[in-house]
């Protein structure tokens, strides 16, 4: 299957495990026993780099994982504390991303992450899964990579979208929720994943009102259309048009939407090809669920 992903884009040769590996910063106590059983990928190669939170020699490690997700998110005003990667997502969860040689890491990389002079592999993404009190779901805390912060020379094509990928595929998740606001770009690549269900519309309990919060069940025969660029064949069998669109650019439309979204009698999901070629302000279609005959 890496090989079929190549031929859709060679960009995606760092997948090859040589100079780029995927890492997987948790304590011992949360590593997940079975890994990659769930979905029969190759995508991912190269043995995972495990690095564990609770021994100060790894420290150095977390140290860089908070300069990039700092540097990634302070624009947005929503930089993680330092106190939060430990309590609400190192001890519940994980995080997971890909690592770089630092010898093969350009300097501006470095002089994002600052790694010490010791480090052999820096981290070039994050990815912070949560697990959740419901059954076989978790939550989707935080994602980046490098890639917003440096020039094309130092970007990996597809970094953060496979970062994603990468742990659901390790972790066996069946549900994933998350958190994005209407605004971001991150939108365009988290419906992508599975079938996109809005479970808030306009979330005034979150700092940013203008929040949507979704939930998806992992379907990787999803993700290489990331890349292609290709409707999902079959969206439109499996839902219809609710009859009205949704503006994320307008409170009262958000408000709106989330009303109908509290009336537990129906669920409601967007379509992952109209949010990725379209401007991010554009009224979306709302759909639910095909009724069956």
């Amino acid at each position: 299957m890496l090989s079929e992903l190549l031929k859709i884009s060679p960009k995606l040769n760092w997948l090859d495990g040589e100079t780029v590996r995927p890492y997987v910063y948790v304590r011992p106590e949360n590593r997940i026993s079975n890994p990659g059983e769930r979905f029969p990928l190759d995508w991912f190669r190269g043995s995972v780099i495990y690095k564990n939170p609770l021994q100060m020699k790894e420290v150095d490690f977390a140290d860089q994982i908070l300069r990039l997700e700092s540097a990634c998110f302070a624009k947005s005003g929503m930089p993680m504390p330092r106190w939060v990667f430990y309590d609400c997502a190192i001890i519940p969860g994980f995080v997971a991303g890909f690592a770089l040689k630092r010898s093969k890491a350009s300097q501006e990389i470095l002089d994002i992450l600052q790694p010490s002079d010791d480090t052999e592999w820096v981290p070039i993404s994050l990815f912070i899964i949560i697990p959740t009190m419901a059954p076989k779901e978790w939550v989707a805390h935080n994602l980046c990579s490098v890639n917003s912060l440096v020039s094309e020379a130092s970007k990996l094509y597809g970094v953060g979208f496979l970062t994603k990928a990468f742990a659901l595929w390790y972790a066996n998740i069946e549900i994933c929720c998350g958190i994005t606001q209407w605004n971001s770009p991150a939108v365009k690549l988290h419906t992508h994943y599975g079938d996109f269900e809005v479970l808030t519309a306009y979330t005034p309990v979150h700092s940013y009102a203008r929040t949507l919060t979704y939930r998806l069940t992992v379907d990787p025969a999803e993700w290489k259309r990331f890349f292609t660029s290709q409707p999902s064949p079959d969206f439109m069998n499996r839902y219809q048009f609710a009859d009205f669109e949704v503006r994320p650019d307008t409170d009262d439309s958000l408000k709106s939407f989330q009303l109908k979204l509290e009336d537990p009698k129906e669920r409601y999901f967007l379509d992952s090809n109209q949010i990725r070629t379209q401007p991010l302000n554009s009224p979306l279609k709302v759909y639910k669920r095909r009724e069956r005959i």
